[in-house]
């Protein structure tokens, strides 16, 4: 039987190749923090879970049963590990003890810089960050399963049969699902999205 390079990998993994589980993090470790990054929307926390989400994966390794994808799998850990920081969250309530990071100038120095002929303008750059604030806000207020449904298909291009299975539900309702997310967003998104 055949199966697609990610799962010969953990295949290895699972019989302690620890060459090959440094693979599957270089390959993967960005993926699954952008995905839990999105997911909790604070970067130290997203860090932190991603990287235990490796951890648990080296611990189950010798349960890995290759029924799915190496990625489906990889993805269920990640946002069970979200599901479960969220409630956490939500059991203990703390206000962040983070503070937004600031210039590393103190603005006393002149900093001489060459403008970039196809940079965009202040302008274009605030409307451009404010729609990323937007749509960053529009899509953390989405249900949880809404979220990550739209996370795995747009910026990990997982197809729907995949992400039925990250979901735990069947193909149908996965397609409503993301159906239901975009519909929510395109509501909220159509001031930003009309100027």
């Amino acid at each position: 039987m055949a199966f697609d390079p990610d799962t010969e990998l953990m295949l290895k993994v699972r019989r302690d190749d620890r060459a090959a589980f440094e693979t599957l993090v270089v390959k993967y470790q960005r993926p699954v923090l952008n995905m839990i990054y999105r997911s909790i929307s604070d970067p130290t926390e997203a860090e932190d879970l991603s990287q235990n989400v490796f951890v648990q994966v080296w611990k189950s390794r010798g349960r890995y049963k290759p029924s799915a994808k190496f990625s489906t799998w990889l993805f269920t850990i990640a946002r069970n590990m979200c599901l479960n920081e969220v409630r956490r969250r939500a059991r203990h309530p703390a206000d962040s003890l983070d503070k937004p990071l600031t210039d590393a100038t103190d603005g006393n120095e002149s900093v001489w810089q060459v403008p970039d002929p196809g940079a965009k303008s202040p302008v274009e750059n605030a409307l451009s960050a404010e729609l990323h604030r937007r749509v960053d806000a529009a899509l953390a207020a989405l249900p949880e399963d809404q979220r990550t449904a739209l996370l795995l298909l747009r910026h990990h291009h997982m197809p729907y049969e995949e992400i039925a299975k990250v979901l735990r539900c069947s193909l149908s309702a996965t397609k409503s699902i993301i159906h239901r997310a975009r519909a929510t967003l395109r509501d909220q998104l159509k001031p930003y999205l009309q100027s």
